[in-house]
């Protein structure tokens, strides 16, 4: 059996979704996996049909087993993961949970993360044979700020495993993807904007772009008309990246969003994607990492930038349709829409 093509390195929590109703008041949840980076390995493969693995870590316990069994059922090469004892009442490492209500008109969406002294924010440089991995025929390397931003020891393994990557010629993607909850009390968005700046020295593909705008994540907002203009701002920050690739996400209310993108490459300038304008949204958590692996599919097949955007904006578009972070969409129904499909039932 041949090797995976796309590795993510990242967190994977359980999601606890309460459907249509709030956290406050739920009397039972719906159980997702998910998380920033692995999302996008799950899309490539349950969308994309890319062969994949998630490199992580899980106390091997019950719920840690839950959620290998749930990256199982998406198809991820659980292979790599990095099992931790369990000592009966996490006090030395425990599986991360996310609880997350989906929003609903004027009321947003809310995430409650419960993920401190997780098993994968205690891997340590040097833990990960890093050249065993990518000495196998991996195509592609996908990390990101929320694995970055788990502790201080995350931030050096993202930087070992991205520089293997480039040694065994792995392109190799970031997305600054910033959780103040993460870095509260940690150095804050100036922390992070340093973190995400010596990461994505290493990148050729920077997912996200527009988070790193500004001195600080958050501090500036892009409008619809500067985003040329701020893509090339971060080019002149990172210019050993090849692609920057940002979407673009007005929000009237959580439940209809206006959705597009833009990218920008050193062979091609700035790309405007695609308008969605007025998009239904069912849960928008996801979206972002949909986008990704949209994006990292049209690249790896070598479709053009113009095209990649296309599967990008389109296959984050379809995710927002869906409940819990990870993709349900097929690769028909993401050529569909870039063809100008409708919602017209199809049987």
């Amino acid at each position: 059996m041949n090797g995976p093509e796309v590795i993510a390195l990242g967190e994977v929590m359980l999601r606890f979704d309460p459907g249509e109703g709030r956290i406050r008041t739920a009397r039972s949840f719906r159980v997702w996996e998910g998380g920033g980076e692995y999302n996008v390995v799950r899309g490539l493969r349950r969308c994309f049909g890319l062969r994949t693995a998630v490199v992580t870590a899980l106390v091997d316990n019950a719920v840690g087993r839950l959620v290998e069994d749930l990256i199982l059922q998406g198809g991820v090469d659980t292979s790599m993961i990095r099992w931790v004892p369990d000592d009966g009442v996490g006090g030395s490492a425990r599986n991360g949970l996310n609880f997350v209500e989906r929003g609903y008109g004027i009321r947003g969406a809310l995430g409650v993360s419960d993920r401190a002294n997780t098993a994968v924010s205690q891997l340590r440089e040097g833990e990960v044979d890093w050249d065993a991995v990518f000495s196998a025929g991996v195509r592609w390397f996908h990390t990101g700020g929320v694995f970055a931003g788990l502790s201080d020891s995350t931030v050096d393994v993202a930087d070992e495993a991205m520089a293997a990557a480039r040694r065994h010629g792995v392109t190799v993607s970031y997305d600054p993807n910033y959780r103040a909850s993460l870095w509260a009390g940690r150095g804050g968005a100036v922390r992070a904007r340093e973190v995400d700046l010596r990461l994505a020295r290493h990148a050729d593909v920077v997912v996200g772009a527009l988070g790193l705008v500004g001195t600080h994540p958050g501090q500036t907002r892009v409008g619809a008309g500067e985003v040329a203009d701020a893509l090339a701002e971060v080019a002149r920050l990172l210019p050993g990246a090849e692609v920057l690739a940002t979407t673009l996400r007005e929000v009237p209310s959580a439940g209809i969003n206006d959705w597009s993108s833009a990218a920008w490459s050193a062979k091609t300038g700035f790309v405007a994607g695609r308008r969605m304008p007025a998009l239904h949204v069912l849960d928008r958590i996801g979206s972002g990492d949909g986008f990704a692996a949209g994006l990292i599919h049209g690249l790896l097949g070598g479709a053009g930038l113009e095209r990649a955007l296309d599967y990008g904006t389109a296959h984050g578009a379809l995710t927002m349709t869906t409940p819990g972070d990870v993709s349900m969409a097929t690769l028909a129904e993401v050529e569909a829409l870039i063809a100008g499909g409708s919602a017209h039932v199809s049987r």
